[in-house]
């Protein structure tokens, strides 16, 4: 079953279109029957960002997107549910029918509670607390705790699941006693919750005021700076995921305007993420 809840850019004014005669005015372009996404619930906030910023110039166009997770969007684009989707990872081999279009980085940062005082870990240290092979906070140089470490991650249907799993766990499963949760956004609140957890997240889930502590991962920064030159280990794209045959036109060009246009940049900069190709 599809996920229950969607968010709707623009829903009011395509009901109204469908409820009554379109009426023309001069100069005003008929609205256009809604462009369907889903996949990342990472990348979730700047889509909701760049999809309004699209819509002050193309007040015609309408979007709605679920976030079932980039590697449940994928799907829904191959058995074409979907006009496109938005994902964490580069494209596998398993992902037949689809082509790939880089937007622009993000990064996936390694976060604790305030509580910690834990500032860094390296990937290996992350990786055995994940694959269980450190269990205890008092195991962890840097940490104030004694406590049992509460991993949280995120479920199979996550492309950032999938990234993590390549990037840190050296394609092993994550242990049993990590609590796999549906979204970045939950995760980030389970880490405000517990003095004792550890999760990734992406950036925008992370930032000040979230309740979420970066941590530095090899001695660099998770940070827009760091992800920008690459610097970062976990650096990645944001990517998305059109059908390979008959894409939507209208599809297409909001992702050329996501990837090149000035205005997307300053979007995609304000809503936590970092501009790739955007013009200057």
């Amino acid at each position: 079953m599809r996920s229950s809840t969607r968010t709707f850019i623009g829903v009011l004014g395509a009901t109204t279109a469908l409820a009554a005669p379109a009426v023309a005015l001069p100069g005003a372009a008929l609205a256009k029957a809604p462009l369907i996404g889903s996949g990342s619930s990472v990348a979730q906030p700047y889509l909701l960002a760049l999809f309004k910023g699209y819509k002050k110039v193309h007040s015609n166009i309408n979007f709605v997107y679920t976030a079932d997770g980039g590697n449940a969007g994928v799907k829904d684009v191959q058995q074409h549910v979907s006009q496109f989707a938005v994902q964490t990872r580069p494209q596998l081999p398993t992902d037949l029918h689809t082509r790939y279009i880089k937007l622009f980085l993000d990064g996936l940062c390694i976060g604790v509670n305030p509580a910690n005082s834990l500032r860094g870990l390296s990937i290996s240290q992350t990786r055995d607390i994940f694959t269980d092979v450190v269990t205890s906070w008092s195991l962890v140089a840097g940490s104030n705790l004694r406590t049992t470490i509460a991993p949280i991650g995120r479920n199979s249907a996550a492309g950032t699941y999938t990234f993590f799993q390549q990037a840190v766990l050296r394609g092993q499963t994550q242990a049993s006693n990590v609590n796999p949760l549906t979204s970045d956004g939950l995760v980030a609140t389970a880490i405000k919750n517990d003095p004792n957890a550890i999760g990734y997240v992406g950036l925008a889930h992370s930032k000040p005021g979230s309740g979420v502590k970066r941590l530095k991962l090899n001695g660099v920064a998770c940070d827009a700076a760091h992800i920008k030159n690459e610097k970062y280990p976990l650096f990645r794209y944001i990517w998305a995921v059109l059908p390979s045959k008959k894409p939507n036109t209208d599809v297409e060009k909001f992702f050329d305007w996501v990837r090149t246009s000035k205005a997307a940049g300053k979007i995609i900069a304000a809503a936590g993420a970092v501009p790739a190709f955007n013009k200057s």
